[in-house]
């Protein structure tokens, strides 16, 4: 790739990237809001009955997606590539499909299973199975709607249209969660507390942005149809196919990468009671904020990693790796080293109850540390077509969290689910980072990622220390640290706008003449 073509490129991955990371902070903040609410609303046994039950959801929903997630970008994104334009149509017939019928009948599954799910979790308390039996099915109802909105918003991304996603899910559905959770808090406060309808609330906005995303597709596909070209039977069959036998083995990793997300908080449940739940889920919430800034940038650069490995040009796709890395090390390591420092009034918010989980938050950010600096790892090796590894990796990953939880939580509670899913985030990010390095010749440790990674621990981790030991860690202390680690980072960050690639970012209407 020229000079030239690599700052465009770098451009238009900034600009998506940009959209996304803010629609992504939106989003995070709101998943935030709507754990603050129903923390605050339901006791801790029901908060604990709400988060299980919704993790429960997500892990239907994710096994119906099938591994699409990246099948629906890689595809479009090599056809176009490739010139074949006009076998689109059957590559996304191919994903969306068997996504619908599994969704439907995994759907039915949960319903029918809601009431052993609510026993297993809530056997230590006995008086919420009712509620919680009851939320799950409201939540089963809309399995099929999260899994096509999922598929149908990555659809898009394989178009390079990254406007639906954050519009749609970033935007649209979090705001809408927020104010549904909200309304039904407002009732909580005249009525009991209902935790069937605070899932309901959670799992209605569904319903919109799955319609507005199939419009998004059409809309898209018929503005990108080759005229007057036809598909023979033969090459619907191929496209068939080759999507899944790509797609085959990420379908296994997506739903194992996402037990490794959720399950944690099904065995803190199971194993150690719905308090230690409530207390888990509401300490690691912050970590849904650091990946959903990860798929923000992820996402933006996906479809042009996947042309750039498609066409053979590592140079360009190493330049894409290294400078979404050295973002993503930008935004989230501050957030990380914050979450770590203020861990206690962070947890004072969503009530007393919660203060215990301070130990739960210091793990998991560090954690978080090592998973944001590899970038996003998984994602690369899937678009490098090494989806069997993807799929081995998560599997390692999830019997090191299944394992470690089962022996820690007994004893520990939910700082042993946290040791657990530390011990395996650490686990899935540098098993790829090995094999991306050795087999496609990438890695993210560019000057970008160098950069922010000095920064970060420079202005967030020492300057802060130093603050707090002079003034100590109390509230003048806290102030006292953000005082000075903020004016010191933007500062940095601007004398490192060059190797941060910071120029990305200028007004997109100016285009090089070099």
């Amino acid at each position: 790739m020229t000079a030239v073509l690599e700052r465009e490129a770098t451009k238009k991955v900034a600009r998506g990237g940009l959209a996304n990371m803010a629609g992504s902070a939106l989003a995070g903040g709101a998943g935030v809001i709507v754990t603050w609410v129903v923390a605050r609303s339901l006791g801790t046994d029901q908060a604990g009955a709400f988060f299980s039950a919704t993790a429960a959801f997500v892990l239907t929903g994710g096994l119906a997606k099938l591994g699409t997630q990246t099948g629906l970008v890689y595809w479009p994104a090599r056809l176009r590539a490739t010139g074949r334009d006009h076998l689109l149509g059957a590559c996304l017939r191919a994903g969306l499909l068997p996504v619908l019928v599994l969704s439907v009948l995994l759907a039915a599954v949960l319903w029918f299973l809601a009431p052993a799910i609510a026993r297993t979790t809530a056997h230590q308390a006995a008086g919420v199975i009712g509620a919680h039996t009851a939320g799950l099915r409201a939540l089963a109802v809309f399995v099929p709607l999260q899994a096509l909105t999922d598929a149908l918003l990555t659809a898009t991304r394989g178009y390079r249209a990254m406007r639906p996603t954050v519009l749609l899910d970033r935007v649209l559905r979090s705001g809408l969660q927020v104010a549904l959770v909200a309304l039904a808090g407002v009732a909580a406060l005249w009525t009991s507390a209902s935790l069937p309808l605070f899932a309901f609330a959670w799992a209605a906005p569904y319903l919109p942005v799955t319609v507005l995303a199939a419009y998004a597709v059409r809309k898209l596909y018929r503005a990108s149809k080759p005229a007057g070209v036809t598909t023979t039977r033969a090459e619907r069959s191929e496209v068939r196919r080759a999507f899944w036998r790509f797609t085959g083995p990420r379908a296994l990793a997506s739903v194992a990468q996402l037990a490794l997300q959720r399950v944690d908080v099904l065995l803190v449940a199971a194993l150690g009671g719905l308090v230690p739940a409530a207390i888990y889920a509401v300490a690691g919430r912050f970590v849904v904020l650091i990946q959903f800034a990860n798929q923000g940038i992820s996402q933006s650069v996906q479809p042009r990693l996947a042309e750039a490995l498609a066409t053979g040009d590592r140079a360009a796709a190493n330049h894409l790796y290294q400078t979404a890395t050295g973002w993503l090390v930008l935004v989230t390591w501050p957030i990380n080293l914050l979450v770590m420092l203020f861990a206690p009034v962070y947890l004072k918010l969503f009530g007393d109850g919660y203060t215990s989980g301070v130990p739960v938050v210091v793990v998991l950010a560090g954690a978080m540390l090592v998973a944001t600096g590899c970038g996003m790892v998984d994602m690369v090796l899937a678009m490098a077509g090494r989806t069997s590894w993807n799929l081995v990796n998560v599997l390692v990953a999830l019997a090191v969290t299944i394992g470690l939880d089962s022996l820690l939580v007994p004893r520990m509670g939910a700082l042993g689910a946290a040791v657990g899913l530390a011990c395996a985030m650490v686990a899935n990010n540098l098993l790829p980072l090995i094999q991306v390095g050795r087999a496609v010749g990438l890695h993210p440790f560019g000057a970008g990622t160098r950069a922010a990674a000095l920064l970060s621990i420079g202005c967030f981790g020492l300057l802060p220390r130093l603050a707090t030991g002079l003034a100590g860690d109390g509230t003048v202390g806290l102030t006292l640290a953000v005082l000075v680690a903020v004016p010191a980072f933007l500062a940095g960050t601007w004398l490192l706008r060059g190797p941060l690639a910071l120029a990305a970012f200028k007004p997109f209407g100016k285009r090089s003449t070099s």
